[in-house]
């Protein structure tokens, strides 16, 4: 973080857009001032493409008048029935909005507007790193107006709102993912008071959409240390309202001495390691990995609860686990606003397969347990092998090694595998329609059967997938079935 003079602020904000909003409100006679992040990023040296300007009037009025000035380069659009604007020139994007004072009811997020100064405005901010302003007028450009001190907040590291917590948070609850939201991507801590408040209503948080909470979750999970954010959820108790299949999982029972490892925070280690994992697709080293991933390793676990079970025997098992979070997934993306197609898909197969190396990697490493694995995983298996790689968090050193280099040997078949055209290689050349015309059947369990006969053998590598190895083996097993081939 660096702290600037007025002077200085007025040189960094020496830019052509800055000077001509400037001028239009000048023209108008009217207050002007950005604020919110592009202020906050300022001083934490960091870029930002958003400016968010406030009138203390119309902001409708002033974007008009700097669209008439910046001429047909320049788009305007104006939202009349939340008083506020849009210019658009070149890359730059300005929205403007009229000062304003707000009041909620107890169960709506949807406020009640009345115009208001520059101080009511700050008043309405989130959190005091976001209700700085800087002055655009001539006369004052550069002036820093900080009434609650977010500048100092920003120089300790401390998430506070301007108001008492808990008003601000009783009048917009989003605001409490916001604040972890914050705290995470910025490694700031929650001051104490604010805190205390998002435990206390936390339930508020019930009256937020679905698809508002999605996009501070997803923020919170690809942010570079998503797990500090999902350990502020669960300790504020919002977790368990938002995500109690992941908030279900902190809990450690011990039976004759033996304790299960809290998966809670195993889960969050999983996918600390997935966002540290390079991605050359995103830029290589230190990029992490896709936001669909990242879920996969939040969600990978979340079938634990329900498949928990004391053997005496054995001890805690977790059997199925897998099997029973990826089935899991499609209602936690349905309450959750999350895309129910492709994406879903790619994070319940994940979600299922995510044993499946480790199996492998468990014993010998053999050819047909790579190929059905590569065969069930497809073209996601690099991304199921980072998952399963970051699922190795056991704190002995020896297994630890043991398992990452059984699965190199498994990455190494893969590899292999690959290099053959393996889609080629593990799809038996005879196909269900060529069983169907062989035997004169119709779509049916037999044709299923003789279908999966063969395509067993070509995964356990019991014939090389050629014609006539291939014919051979089916006609044995249709025999075997009592189908006859039908000559034409």
């Amino acid at each position: 973080m660096k702290l600037y003079s007025d002077e200085e602020l007025a040189e960094i904000l020496d830019q052509d857009i800055f000077h001509q909003i400037s001028e239009a409100a000048d023209r108008l006679g009217l207050e002007c001032y950005v604020v919110g992040g592009y202020v906050r990023d300022i001083f934490l040296e960091r870029p930002s493409n958003d400016i968010d300007v406030v009138v203390v009037g119309s902001g409708i009025s002033v974007a008009q008048e700097l669209k008439r000035m910046l001429g047909r380069k320049a788009h305007l659009s104006v939202f009349k029935n939340f008083g506020t604007a849009q210019v658009k020139f070149n890359d730059t994007e300005v929205e403007f909005v009229g000062a304003r004072r707000e009041s909620y009811s107890h169960d709506s997020r949807k406020p009640i507007v009345e115009d208001g100064t520059l101080e009511d405005d700050q008043n309405r901010r989130d959190f005091t790193i976001n209700a700085m302003a800087i002055c655009l007028n001539k006369s004052r450009f550069g002036e820093l107006v900080d009434p609650f001190n977010g500048l100092a907040d920003l120089e300790d590291g401390i998430i506070a709102t301007p108001l008492e917590p808990g008003i601000t948070f009783s009048d917009d609850p989003l605001r409490m993912m916001r604040c972890i939201r914050f705290a995470t991507q910025l490694n700031f801590q929650i001051e104490d008071e604010t805190f205390e408040a998002l435990e206390r209503m936390a339930d508020r948080i019930r009256i937020v959409s679905g698809e508002r909470i999605e996009v501070e979750l997803n923020k919170i999970i690809m942010s570079s240390h998503p797990s500090k954010g999902f350990v502020d959820l669960q300790r504020s108790g919002l977790l368990n309202i938002i995500l109690p299949e992941l908030a279900a999982l902190d809990i450690v029972e011990q039976k004759n001495g033996r304790a299960h490892k809290n998966n809670f925070y195993h889960t969050l280690e999983v996918l600390e390691n997935v966002s540290l994992t390079p991605n050359p697709s995103l830029g290589g080293e230190g990029s992490g990995q896709t936001l669909w991933l990242r879920w996969a390793a939040l969600l990978h676990d979340i079938g634990k609860t329900k498949s928990k079970r004391w053997e005496p025997s054995v001890g805690w098992t977790f059997h199925n686990h897998n099997y029973i979070g990826a089935k899991m997934v499609p209602d936690i993306f349905r309450r959750l606003k999350l895309p129910l197609g492709a994406e879903m898909k790619y994070v319940q197969k994940l979600v299922d397969l995510h044993m499946r190396p480790q199996v492998i990697a468990d014993s010998e490493v053999t050819d047909s347990a790579v190929r059905r694995l590569l065969n069930d995983a497809g073209d996601d298996i690099d991304d199921l092998m980072t998952l399963c790689e970051a699922d190795i968090t056991s704190k002995n050193e020896v297994k630890k090694k043991m398992f990452l280099e059984n699965f190199r040997m498994v990455r190494e078949k893969l590899a292999d595998l690959k290099e053959k055209d393996y889609k080629r290689l593990l799809q038996p050349v005879i196909d269900g329609n060529e069983i169907m015309e062989l035997f004169h059947l119709p779509p049916s369990r037999e044709v299923g059967t003789l279908k999966q006969y063969l395509k067993d053998a070509v995964l356990d590598n019991k014939v090389e997938n050629e014609r006539e190895p291939l014919m051979a083996l089916l006609m044995e097993k249709a025999k075997s079935m009592g189908l006859e081939r039908i000559k034409n």
